[in-house]
C-alpha cells in the first residue's frame, strides 16, 4: 500500500509541473542551443588540451 501511494503521489507532482510548463520561444530555443554548444566545444578544447600535455609529459 506504500508502494501505491508514493507512487500516485510521484504522478501528481509531475502531472503538476508538466502543466506548468511552456513551450521556449524561438529566441530562447536559439540562446539555449548557443549556450549549450559554447559549453560542449569549451569542455572538448579543455579535454584535448589536458590530454596532449599528459602525452607530451609522460
Amino acid at each position: 500500500m506504500e508502494l501505491w501511494n508514493k507512487t500516485k503521489s510521484f504522478f501528481i507532482k509531475s502531472r503538476r509541473v508538466w502543466l506548468t510548463l511552456k513551450k521556449p520561444t524561438r529566441k530562447e530555443f536559439e540562446t539555449i542551443t548557443k549556450v549549450s554548444a559554447m559549453g560542449i566545444i569549451i569542455l572538448g578544447l579543455l579535454g584535448f588540451l589536458i590530454s596532449t600535455l599528459m602525452k607530451s609529459f609522460i
